[in-house]
């Protein structure tokens, strides 16, 4: 089953941001997983959430999750996240499929 990490950021070293983003892509890629949104064209349509931006991830499992949250790849680059941003990220199950 599908499951989702969503990441609530908010940059405080744009050029530092950068870096980490030219090179998160690939090791989304390398445990299974895809971007499936990401960026600050951000509408609240209820509440007063405002997040500077957000990244939404999909992953074929929680492990593959995981597996990349916690790999020597990403782990190399966690730390520009960590001080060019506040990021808050969530793991979210997806539904199992359900039949047509």
């Amino acid at each position: 089953m599908a499951v989702y990490i969503i990441a609530s950021i908010d940059i405080t070293d744009p050029d530092d941001y950068q870096e980490y983003a030219r090179q998160a892509g690939a090791t989304v890629a390398q445990y299974g997983g895809r971007y499936l949104a990401r960026g600050n064209q951000i509408e609240t349509i209820e509440g007063d959430w405002k997040p500077g931006r957000i990244a939404l991830v999909e992953f074929p499992t929680a492990e593959q999750a995981r597996a990349w949250y916690n790999s020597p790849e990403y782990s190399a680059i966690r730390g520009i996240r960590q001080r060019a941003s506040h990021s808050r990220l969530i793991l979210v199950h997806g539904l199992p499929e359900q039949p047509a």
